[in-house]
């Protein structure tokens, strides 16, 4: 059983990120990365689940959500930038779990992934769908039902599985494969299309802070369950609210920051990753954080935060100023910012399919590269179209807090990876070197399962089933196929 817990040679790793000819293409600069980032990060966050979160579990103290989830974010995004500079290799957490705690934990992370960057994918898909539909709608456009949802809804009170008399989520599916196909074409050609569209969506989200911070009125706070008008809930009978719906709500809109990881999933392709890295993943998530915070904010404070569970929670913040003339505005900068989110996020998960596959834990056809456009197309097409499939049948509100644990997960993996990787190869070159490593990276960890404890039983058992499903993969394919020649010993 030795070769489960071997480690991957950090000289392979760097000889891979430099196998220019025939591997992925280095064309990403600083700012590219950064609004890799900024494009993943700017865009459910903000336009679908800030709502959500509010009227659900945390009221006006989602702002206090969102900052606990920027504290996480940056105490893990210290670890990531030291792994990602150390270690320029596409695949994130998964290769530095390969690098520091060995095949099998390797494995069960980039299954974790999979699960994290598909269905975040499907989500936002759903999410693109909604804004869609009422934009089209505000100009006279009407879809019908039966074509922007799936046929079946998840009723989390009871538990169900409900039939909606509907076919499937035709925008959200066509979405994926607009996006799938401008993928295959090249990443610099994606990239250069992300950057035009994170410049819209920062308008837009710069102009509805602008326009509402003067119109914020604390009365807003003033709820039934909130007669004080409390910047904190009370407590209800069901634990939301109060601190500990601060705490849950941080896990909900956890969802909102998986972009600056992702960012790391694009090393192999940075044109200078020792430096790059570093400025890619703590410049996106510090712009992000600040802007979460402020839209929050004002968002709580023009509407009543009981009103707030909606698909389109912004285009309701702007119909309460009775700025009518924004609506449209707003709900196309969401359109763009949530088509940036899936772009993002179905790019990171060929990436990490990548890395699996060139180390014989998957199939080659996922990383197998276009001569001409050195992406991985063919597995490329294969996800963006499994991922178009889930989106056309899936309802939202069963893979959020999903997404979010699988993210957490990768973070303690990559915190505690940083602090074995100090331990085993201390005289390793690391270009950026996490700061007060041994006090940073266990508070990352520990922040990181906190957020995971927060969430429901249900998620944790759904997360249990597919890592299952995965530990059958890995000794029914993965471990038998594995490159062995490129371990260590453990």
């Amino acid at each position: 059983m030795k070769s489960l817990w071997a480690c991957k040679s950090i000289e392979v790793l760097r000889s891979q990120a430099e196998e220019q000819p025939r591997g992925l293409k280095r064309s990403l600069s600083a700012w590219d990365l950064v609004a890799l980032g900024i494009g993943c990060i700017i865009g459910a966050g903000i336009f679908v689940l800030s709502g959500h979160a509010a009227a659900t579990t945390a009221g006006p103290a989602v702002v206090l959500s969102f900052l606990a989830g920027a504290f996480v974010c940056a105490f893990a995004g210290l670890c990531y930038t030291e792994m990602a500079s150390a270690v320029p290799v596409a695949g994130s957490a998964y290769t530095y779990a390969y690098a520091t705690m060995g095949q099998f934990v390797a494995w069960m992370i980039g299954w974790d992934l999979v699960l994290e960057y598909g269905l975040a994918a499907t989500t936002v898909a759903i999410g693109w769908s909604g804004y869609m539909v009422s934009f089209l709608k505000s100009f006279g456009v009407v879809i019908p039902a039966a074509w922007t949802q799936g046929p079946v809804a998840f009723d989390a009170a009871t538990s169900q599985w409900q039939s909606t008399g509907a076919l499937f989520n035709l925008p959200a599916m066509l979405i994926l494969l607009v996006v799938t196909a401008l993928l295959a074409t090249g990443t610099r050609e994606s990239v250069r299309v992300n950057a035009v569209i994170v410049a819209v969506k920062l308008t837009v989200v710069i102009a509805f802070i602008a326009f509402g911070i003067g119109s914020v009125d604390h009365a807003n706070w003033v709820t039934a369950g909130n007669p004080t008008g409390a910047f904190i809930p009370p407590a209800d009978a069901q634990g939301n609210f109060g601190w500990p719906g601060v705490l849950t709500g941080a896990g909900v809109v956890f969802f909102a920051y998986i972009g600056f990881d992702a960012v790391s999933c694009a090393a192999q392709e940075a044109k200078n990753p020792q430096r790059d890295m570093v400025r890619g993943i703590m410049g996106s998530l510090a712009i992000c954080s600040v802007l979460y915070g402020l839209v929050a904010y004002v968002l709580t404070g023009v509407v009543a935060y009981d009103k707030l569970n909606v698909p389109d929670p912004i285009a309701v913040g702007v119909d309460a100023l009775q700025l009518f003339w924004l609506a449209p505005i707003i709900k196309l900068g969401a359109i763009a910012g949530l088509t940036t989110v899936l772009l993002v996020l179905v790019l990171a998960q060929t990436r990490i399919f990548y890395s699996m596959s060139r180390d014989g834990l998957l199939p080659g056809i996922f990383s197998e590269i276009h001569p001409k456009q050195r992406t991985p197309f063919k597995s490329t097409l294969l996800t963006g179209g499994v991922i178009a499939l889930l989106a056309g049948v899936l309802p939202m509100g069963l893979v959020v807090e999903l997404v979010s644990i699988g993210t957490l997960a990768a973070f303690v993996v990559v915190c505690i990876g940083v602090l074995v990787l100090r331990k085993t190869r201390p005289d390793m070159p690391r270009p950026f070197r996490t700061p007060a490593v041994n006090f940073v990276a266990p508070v990352g960890a520990l922040a990181a399962f906190a957020l995971m404890a927060g969430l429901p039983a249900d998620t944790w058992i759904r997360l249990l089933i597919w890592l299952l499903i995965g530990v059958v993969i890995y000794f029914g394919y993965g471990r038998r196929h594995a490159n062995a020649a490129e371990l260590t010993k453990p």
